[in-house]
């Protein structure tokens, strides 16, 4: 598919304002979350008070590889996280890779994250 091709489709982009950015952000997170996690990832998770949910992730080199395998993994979490957002509650969500996570397929990754969400769901609303 040429550029011309793809430029035909609208990107669907997550924004700004549902995206961790900030370093505190992720420190706040780090320090006081609920966590769950499986053999390709570990999501933590901490009540924000806006009224929807945030995504971060922190996808290393050592766990994962080369940036061709990070990018990849980063793109099937936003699209994971863009099709559940509006079922969330208000949660700031940082994703952690686990070296699994680089040989596994995209069908495993997204079935990963999203049982990993659903489970904090549940908690969350308990």
């Amino acid at each position: 598919m040429g550029a011309a091709e793809r430029s035909a489709f609208p990107r669907k982009l997550l924004p700004r304002c549902v995206r961790l950015s900030r370093h505190e952000d992720f420190t706040r997170v780090f320090n006081d979350n609920l966590r769950a996690s499986d053999e390709l990832l570990t999501v933590l998770a901490r009540r924000n008070q806006l009224e929807h949910a945030r995504l971060g992730l922190a996808v290393s080199r050592k766990a994962v590889g080369n940036a061709v395998h990070r990018n990849r993994l980063k793109r099937i979490m936003r699209e994971v996280f863009r099709h559940m957002r509006s079922e969330l509650p208000a949660l700031d969500i940082v994703v952690l890779a686990r070296p699994r996570s680089a040989e596994a397929t995209s069908t495993e990754l997204r079935r990963s994250l999203q049982d990993l969400l659903q489970r904090m769901n549940a908690r969350c609303k308990s």
